[in-house]
């Protein structure tokens, strides 16, 4: 990403088997648009969706493709996520 990049966009790699997101924690800078990409992988099993409250997303992944949601980041905080049935967690962090 270039220093002169708009946007802040950040991958996250999505993997059961691995125990979940790597990374677990991501961080964005407030104010600047912000995007999460979620790279797949062989073993999904209940990460194929996954789900923020805090960030209002509720996205299936297909375990084919990357899937990219933009993250809201005019409020700064620290904001949860987890797959469909909450076993794996991870952060968004803006600050």
């Amino acid at each position: 990403m270039s220093i002169f990049s708009k946007n802040q966009t950040k991958k996250v790699v999505v993997n059961a088997e691995n125990h979940g997101y790597k990374p677990e924690v991501v961080t964005f800078k407030q104010g600047k648009p912000a995007q999460l990409k979620f790279i797949p992988s062989d073993n999904m099993g209940c990460m194929n969706e996954v789900v923020s409250k805090d960030l209002n997303f509720d996205t299936k992944l297909d375990g084919q493709k990357e899937v990219t949601i933009d993250i809201p980041t005019d409020k700064p905080g620290t904001y949860n996520y987890a797959c469909g049935m909450d076993m794996f967690h991870g952060k968004v962090v803006v600050k």
